[in-house]
């Protein structure tokens, strides 16, 4: 029969224990560190100038003055006044807040600002066009986004609509003004 060698077992030196569960926590927090920096931190939004007033909710219509660049300076998109009779709206373009209207980014950081604030948005790839932006847009795969914003108005969706029927309405008067007298009006 052959001979085991024995190996005597030591004690565990005092705190040894609690550095050995140091050690653990300390590895658990550097691989969640790593997992949170992997993962899109979202929007940054820099303020400017202060608004005033409410910040805009899921259902409301905010006007904005903005000019979209690259992390380079490059524009590749900015607000257009829009042809409409003063008074009816407000200035800038029109960005209803709810999913799916327009990037998730843009969406976010319209939900972080007042009526009358300039902002500077800041949007991660991942909450942009990620590594699909629109053909022609001028915007490379996998590009961050900087818009310099102004918020000129912020309305719910019931008050948008009442001046958009308003609008239409207007707008066929003028075409029916318009016409030839005894041509047929739309609708017969």
């Amino acid at each position: 029969m052959a001979e085991v060698t024995r190996v005597p077992l030591q004690p565990i030196a005092k705190g040894s224990l609690a550095k050995l569960w140091l050690g653990v926590a300390a590895a658990v927090l550097l691989a969640a560190g790593i997992a949170w920096a992997a993962v899109p931190q979202g929007v940054n939004v820099e303020q400017v100038r202060a608004g005033s007033g409410p910040t805009a909710q899921v259902g409301d219509v905010v006007f904005v003055k903005y000019t979209g660049k690259l992390a380079d300076g490059t524009v590749f998109d900015q607000s257009q006044s829009l042809p409409l009779p003063p008074g009816l709206l407000p200035e800038g373009n029109p960005f209803p807040i709810e999913e799916g209207a327009t990037i998730p980014g843009f969406e976010q950081g319209l939900q972080q600002m007042q009526k009358g604030g300039k902002y500077v948005l800041e949007i991660p790839a991942e909450l942009a066009y990620g590594d699909e932006p629109p053909p022609g847009s001028g915007i490379p795969a996998g590009a961050d986004l900087i818009f310099d914003m102004e918020v000129t108005e912020i309305m719910n969706r019931e008050d948008f609509q009442r001046r958009v029927a308003m609008l239409q309405q207007m707008m066929q008067q003028q075409q029916q003004q318009q016409m030839p007298e005894g041509a047929p009006q739309p609708g017969q």
